[in-house]
């Protein structure tokens, strides 16, 4: 593909094969959606049994998963309150380094 000139009217032409590539783009992602949004409408994967509601999904197929991981280990040692500060600084200062980084 060329590049335009400021001002320049010329058409820029396109080769078959980009448009054969964004098509067959558009095209994988339209059958890629309707599969998901099928996918969950029908409940497929789900295990009938085990029903944990929205995040059924998430580790609905593994029994007594609760149990696999020794949750008694991690003990916080500062409040709440500071890890949740530490969480919004470190957004604050990836969306200004995201920031600077776009100029």
């Amino acid at each position: 593909m060329k590049k335009q000139a400021a001002g320049d009217k010329t058409v820029v032409k396109t080769s078959p094969t980009s448009r054969a590539g964004g098509a067959a783009a558009v095209v994988v992602s339209v059958v890629v959606v309707v599969a998901a949004v099928y996918i969950m409408v029908n409940g497929i994967g789900l295990n009938p049994d085990l029903d944990f509601g929205a995040g059924a999904y998430y580790y609905a197929d593994i029994p007594d998963y609760q149990k696999t991981l020794n949750w008694d280990v991690y003990a916080a040692q500062l409040p709440f309150w500071v890890y949740l500060l530490l969480f919004f600084a470190w957004g604050f200062l990836m969306w200004r380094l995201w920031k600077r980084i776009e100029k």
